[in-house]
């Protein structure tokens, strides 16, 4: 997600790369296209990784933006991965739950918080890293971002601390009754959502990498029936468009009418550039 938040811009999570996998060859692809070429996009003032897994942080990705001067907030020990990949120490920050980083003159920071995940990239790292939930706040609006997780309580206390919200993203996608205690999915998310006070929902993870034996519109479906009946304020804006939370409405089921036959042609690595030295995006 790209977030503007007065007058700030905070990327999430950014995954341009055509496969969630260790693998330029086989693991999920993306079947969705970028909506926007790195190059193309407006100056970000902060990146905020959330963990460690390849659909949330993704090496040709950050190999690009290694060569600009965005500082990158995220969980830690993830700082190792980024550091390895070009990113400059600097750029760097770890944040332990309930730690937050405060971007340098400038009234906008980024708070780590409690999700329930796992983390790792290969056989013999898991849980070597920590995952989060990150919590974006300026002078005047605070939104919530899940990163991936299951259902728990300290929802409650994220909101008692952190809140209240103007913009919540959940994680909706990726989801099987069996991995109830790492993912949400679409019922799940409904629940967070009421824990943290039913703010605006956009959810999230659903819509690039067939990630589970569903398919990936179904968490769409699901939530356009069940959000009404929990009068939860749904936001479902197509990739690429502009949403405003305060003024959203009208939601339509574009997924319906997608062209997802990106899934059978070969892997576009189109959206992922090589950023020359000479450019770095703005911090100030």
């Amino acid at each position: 997600m790209l977030i503007e938040i007065d007058g700030f811009r905070v990327l999430t999570d950014p995954v341009w790369g055509p496969r969630a996998s260790p693998s330029g060859l086989i693991g999920p692809k993306r079947f969705q296209p970028v909506p926007v070429s790195l190059r193309e996009m407006p100056p970000v003032d902060v990146i905020v990784i959330s963990h460690d897994h390849y659909d949330h942080l993704d090496y040709p990705t950050i190999r690009a933006l290694a060569k600009t001067d965005i500082p990158i907030v995220t969980s830690l020990g993830v700082g190792a991965h980024l550091e390895y990949w070009g990113v400059r120490p600097e750029r760097i920050i770890e944040l332990d739950w309930w730690e937050s980083y405060r971007l340098p003159g400038a009234g906008l920071s980024v708070t780590a918080a409690p999700s329930q995940h796992f983390s790792g990239r290969g056989l013999k790292d898991r849980n070597a890293t920590l995952w989060s939930s990150m919590v974006i706040r300026s002078v005047h609006h605070t939104v919530f971002f899940s990163g991936d997780t299951g259902l728990t309580t300290e929802y409650a206390t994220i909101l008692e601390r952190l809140g209240p919200f103007d913009l919540v993203m959940l994680e909706v996608g990726a989801f099987h009754p069996a991995w109830g205690d790492i993912h949400l999915g679409p019922d799940n998310a409904l629940k967070a959502l009421a824990l943290l006070g039913n703010a605006p929902f956009l959810p999230i993870h659903w819509g690039t990498f067939a990630l589970a034996m569903h398919p990936w519109d179904q968490p769409a479906e699901h939530l356009l029936q069940a959000a009404p009946r929990m009068n939860a304020p749904l936001m479902m804006p197509r990739l690429g468009d502009p949403v405003e939370p305060s003024r959203a409405e009208g939601l339509v089921p574009w997924w319906r009418a997608a062209d997802t036959s990106a899934q059978d042609r070969p892997a576009d690595t189109s959206g992922v550039v090589e950023l020359p030295p000479a450019v770095a995006w703005p911090v100030d």
